[in-house]
């Protein structure tokens, strides 16, 4: 910094204004650097004592409720939501205390057949996965291998295994059948009554409230094949009408916590993602050890395991794992009063998510007898329970606002979480060696990106939001909580620096201009430190979270893509809807990829396939920083002053060039793939001829 400001040109003086933005460029990079120190103060690493907790409490466990959220059966195709269902089902924990409810927000009838499917197979799934310690117990995870376990569990486990497999596929193929034909067998309509809930169905944005309790655990004959009570399972579509807004996966959450209440009202509630399935059935009991420890209990509100991904490859192309967010960032901020909520693989209390203040009398006596009784039968409590996920309910009350998820943010789940611990309540994060969900990364570069853009923009609308951080939490949670929550909301601005520093430097080199200091100047040491350091410090992280150094390059690369292209449509959206000109809207990751696709994410290919807006931009500036070196490298070969410039502007030169190394895939896209995964034709032309009219511009400036 010292030496920008005390080298800076004078005016009139070639460079100048370059100089000056430089100077703020590196200014907000040096700030936000303090920013994410903040969560590196003081990491915590959590471990839990679950024989402890089940010699103290097992009879007095607490129930569990378990939400699955799901919003259009095309994108989260119904086969992989049941898996996940019926995971949660098979939990290690008592099936009484247990109810898992699917909230259906596209209303569709081949979600609800599929849902209905697993009920029926979970009698027989439950038995064998306690029978031989299934893990995963997700079916679609298990059966992955095609052949019967060889752990010495002998011929009747070889032969139950095979059973098991078989009662799977059948179901499989009668669910994905439907779903190809998009309609359910009239037989199974017929037998069923619950499709008589579609009679009055218009569309996915208009319908009554569907809701169907499909396994009641209060039901003696509600049981599996060997006589065992099974868990509560129903299933929820609530009400959508054109003229009402539904506020998105908040609205379905906040729904499921009010009917819940009636059915169930477990103590704990257990959030997750449809394509995230619990990968260890010992999970909800790693929960409880916090929510039920004796002396810290009192003040955790929710306790947050990591997002990972069952999918992702070696090198994870994309950064999809967030290695330092998940091993190293997330620890730091339990180490300042917890992590954020980060919508799924969350254990919350039900008190906190409704709105409760702590206090020191937060803590619950979980010896008390449980009292939740109901007299109603089955389908009394449906028509009670409906008027509560019906459009009007919400009207006049302070649901979405002091109650439930909060309203009006694209990341629901992170500012409900700020807002609970705004409340003097604390979280907790775990992150097991045998990680507890695992989900579906984003198999393409437009899924990433969109993923990110509705992420950064979120976060963004946050700080300028009433519930910013930088104000709202100030005095309510630590600085160095504070400080994390703000390097998430600060991830769009960080645009704006980002491309300066992708641009400048690279014209200013081909023009000629130096911004950097010489090689034989003592001020290109502290310059050559930083980013050394830097990036060796970086890597070594990287490569403790169990990453690789392909990897770790891969994640440079995302890391810039993210900030040229999703970071800046986020800040533009930001600003327009702050200024009146947009609407908060909610992007879902499609989670399925077709077969050559798939083919090419396990080649660790990178995936474009469909001209977007932001590719044009990645593409622009990867043909940019090209153009500049093929002018550099021109001047070297026609020897015009090749050793003064490589004296001059050796930081520069090295700028450009790793641009260049790190846009390798957008140049293989652009100009030599020929398959169906390339950069469209048209965003090459388009991106090569507005890089080349930008540098020729900026050559001929005097």
């Amino acid at each position: 910094m010292f030496y920008r400001v005390s080298n800076m040109p004078k005016d009139g003086e070639e460079g100048r204004w370059f100089w000056i933005g430089l100077l703020g460029a590196e200014l907000w990079f040096g700030f936000y650097w303090v920013l994410t120190q903040a969560l590196r103060w003081n990491q915590v690493h959590r471990l839990t004592f679950k024989d402890r907790l089940s010699q103290r409490y097992e009879k007095f466990l607490p129930r569990v409720d378990v939400f699955v959220c799901t919003a259009d059966p095309t994108i989260e195709p119904p086969i992989m939501v049941i898996s996940t269902v019926l995971s949660a089902m098979a939990y290690d924990y008592p099936p009484e205390k247990l109810a898992i409810y699917l909230s259906d927000d596209a209303g569709s009838d081949l979600t609800f057949y599929a849902l209905l499917e697993a009920s029926k197979f979970a009698k027989q799934w439950i038995p064998y996965c306690k029978k031989f310690n299934v893990q995963p117990r997700s079916p679609a995870a298990y059966f992955v291998s095609k052949s019967p376990p060889h752990d010495g569990g002998g011929q009747s486990q070889t032969s139950d295994f095979l059973a098991i497999k078989k009662l799977y596929r059948e179901m499989e193929d009668r669910i994905e059948t439907a779903t190809m034909l998009g309609r359910i067998p009239e037989e199974a309509r017929l037998k069923h009554e619950g499709f008589s809930q579609w009679d009055s169905y218009s569309s996915k944005r208009d319908h009554d409230t569907i809701l169907k309790i499909l396994i009641d655990s209060k039901d003696p004959c509600s049981t599996d094949i060997d006589g065992s009570a099974l868990p509560t399972l129903v299933y929820l579509a609530r009400e959508k009408r054109p003229q009402h807004f539904h506020n998105f996966k908040a609205g379905a959450m906040n729904a499921l916590i009010r009917v819940s209440s009636k059915i169930s009202n477990g103590q704990i509630i257990l959030n997750l993602d449809c394509d995230m399935y619990s990968n260890d059935p010992l999970a909800v009991r790693d929960a409880l050890c916090f929510f039920m420890d004796e002396e810290k209990s009192h003040d955790i509100a929710f306790v947050q395991f990591p997002q990972c991904f069952a999918n992702v490859t070696k090198n994870d192309p994309y950064s999809s794992f967030m290695r330092v967010i998940t091993d190293v960032e997330f620890h730091g901020l339990d180490g300042c009063g917890g992590p954020l909520y980060i919508g799924t693989g969350c254990f919350h209390r039900r008190d906190t998510l409704c709105g409760r203040e702590f206090n020191q009398d937060s803590k619950i006596e979980w010896k008390k007898h449980d009292d939740h009784k109901r007299q109603q039968s089955v389908h009394e409590l449906e028509a009670e329970v409906k008027t509560l996920a019906s459009c009007t309910y919400e009207q006049n009350t302070q649901w979405g606002n002091e109650m439930g998820l909060k309203y009006g943010c694209p990341v629901e789940d992170v500012i409900t979480g700020l807002s609970i611990q705004c409340k003097g309540w604390k979280s907790a994060y775990l992150n097991p060696e045998r990680k507890a969900f695992l989900g579906l990364a984003p198999s393409t570069l437009p899924q990433v990106l969109v993923q990110h853009k509705r992420w950064s923009e979120g976060d963004f609308q946050i700080l300028l939001s009433k519930y910013s951080p930088a104000w709202y939490a100030h005095g309510r949670i630590s600085l160095g909580l504070q400080l994390g929550y703000c390097c998430y909301c600060l991830w769009a601005p960080n645009c704006l620096a980002t491309l300066y520093y992708s641009i400048i430097p690279s014209l200013c080199l081909l023009k000629g201009i130096s911004l950097f200091p010489q090689v034989s100047s003592p001020w290109f040491i502290p310059f050559a430190y930083v980013i050394f350091g830097k990036y060796i410090s970086s890597l070594v992280e990287f490569l403790r979270a169990d990453g690789t150094v392909l990897g770790w390059w891969n994640e440079q690369r995302i890391w810039l893509y993210k900030r040229t292209s999703s970071y800046l449509f986020a800040t533009t959206d930001t600003v327009l809807k702050k200024l009146g000109f947009g609407d908060t809207g909610f992007a879902i990751t499609d989670k399925v990829a077709d077969e050559d696709v798939s083919e090419r994410y396990e080649k660790e290919m990178m995936e474009f396939g469909s001209a977007s807006p932001m590719f044009v931009v990645l593409s622009t500036l990867a043909m940019l920083n090209l153009f500049c070196l093929v002018g550099v490298v021109k001047k070297v070969i026609m020897n015009e002053s090749s050793v003064r410039l490589f004296q001059t502007m050796p930081l520069q030169i090295l700028l450009c060039g790793v641009l260049v190394l790190v846009n390798w895939p957008l140049y293989q896209g652009l100009l030599l793939r020929k398959d169906r995964g390339r950069m469209p034709t048209s965003v090459t032309l388009k991106s090569s001829a507005v890089a080349l009219l930008v540098c020729a511009t900026f050559s001929f400036l005097h």
